[in-house]
């Protein structure tokens, strides 16, 4: 590969946008961890929803429970359908881990598919500013690798573009997390296909 990963997830994004996510999808399998977050909250909390993607379902349901969500994302067509289809959310083209933002900040950052999409030696140090940006007691709602791998599929969702993606095995990924100072308080396989992601709870003490 001779582009850029970066490159390359921003271009496969924005070529799979509709096909990846339709405007009117529902929450789906999302259902359960938006749910579970949502009684996490506090009232009228300040939610990061990083990889927010096209804004649904998670700033669309989060916003509509009243809580202030700024998404950040790295394709400009998912940004774009997220500042439409979730109107009174904050949404920024940007790449994740080269944010700059005031620590304590927010009561809960989610990163659903994301981390995954980031070259590994920028995952622990986005972890770690992480951990800074979470208020005291804030939560970190996170799907990453279950298994170490690093690669790219050509023609993704067949929408003509490749995708790349990179993770260390689940309990690398807890070990950073870990190392960040957070506090792991729940961890479950998600199955996709053959494989599968791991879905990590942690709190900032």
């Amino acid at each position: 590969m001779t582009e850029a990963p970066k490159d390359v997830v921003r271009r496969g994004y924005d070529a799979v946008s509709h096909a990846y996510r339709a405007d009117d999808a529902d929450d789906g399998p999302y259902a359960p961890w938006i749910a579970a977050l949502l009684g996490r909250l506090p009232d009228r909390a300040d939610v990061l929803d990083l990889g927010c993607g096209c804004g649904v379902p998670v700033a669309r349901a989060l916003s509509a429970a009243g809580h202030a969500v700024t998404g950040v994302d790295l394709s400009e067509v998912q940004v774009r359908r997220a500042r439409d289809l979730v109107p009174h959310a904050t949404f920024h083209r940007a790449d994740a881990a080269g944010l700059d933002l005031p620590d304590a900040s927010f009561d809960a950052v989610v990163c659903l598919y994301m981390l995954i999409h980031l070259p590994l030696d920028e995952q622990p140090a986005l972890l770690s500013r992480i951990a800074r940006w979470l208020r005291p007691g804030g939560t970190l709602l996170a799907v990453a690798g279950h298994g170490a791998w690093t690669g790219t599929e050509e023609n993704w969702l067949g929408a003509g573009a490749a995708m790349w993606w990179s993770h260390p095995d689940a309990d690398t990924c807890r070990k950073w997390i870990t190392a960040a100072g957070l506090t792991v308080d729940g961890e479950e396989f998600v199955p996709e296909g053959a494989g599968g992601h791991a879905l990590f709870w942690a709190r900032r003490p």
